[in-house]
């Protein structure tokens, strides 16, 4: 994707050439361009809501693995990444923006150790929108979520993720 504070008409995104156009929205999902040249295809978009449910219809309809491997795509919230600096910018941004980076000694292990507790009855990364969250609602909303059913919990990790691209879509396209 580009860079931070690089935004888009629509009429750009419609008319730009399908390998440029799934390099601009291709971190709308985490790592996971395929969802933006899927979406590639059925341009062009009368409105920015029409884009963004081409982009849901291309997760939606993947298929368990395919939305299991988005999921795992997402990096842990606090997590190894974080604390080593791989994060995309876009996570970077998020992350910060919830103010995970101000975490004390004791929320970061408490962080930490939901992290390895959720990946260990999972199998993948709790996700979260973590947009209009603080660090406390968030540890809060993780110790709530790792009691959900595995089915129950990869749909709420789906529906996040689509909440992220949402954000991250108004981000970059101007109206």
């Amino acid at each position: 994707m580009s860079g931070a504070g690089t935004h888009y008409t629509l009429a750009q995104l419609n008319a730009m050439p399908e390998a440029e156009f799934v390099a601009v929205l291709g971190g709308i999902y985490e790592h996971s361009p395929w969802f933006a040249e899927s979406a590639a295809r059925k341009r062009p978009f009368a409105d920015l809501a029409s884009l963004a449910a081409a982009l849901r219809e291309a997760v939606d309809h993947a298929g368990r693995e395919a939305q299991l491997a988005l999921v795992r795509a997402h990096p842990e919230l606090a997590g190894k990444a974080a604390v080593r600096g791989e994060l995309t910018d876009e996570s970077t941004r998020e992350q910060s923006g919830a103010g995970l980076h101000l975490c004390t000694p004791e929320e970061f292990e408490r962080l930490q150790q939901l992290n390895a507790d959720y990946n260990r009855k999972f199998g993948f990364p709790f996700i979260l929108a973590v947009r209009g969250y603080d660090r406390h609602g968030i540890i809060a909303e993780f110790a709530r979520r790792i009691d959900n059913a595995p089915d129950v919990e990869l749909q709420t990790c789906i529906n996040q993720i689509h909440r992220i691209a949402q954000f991250r879509l108004d981000d970059l396209v101007s109206r």
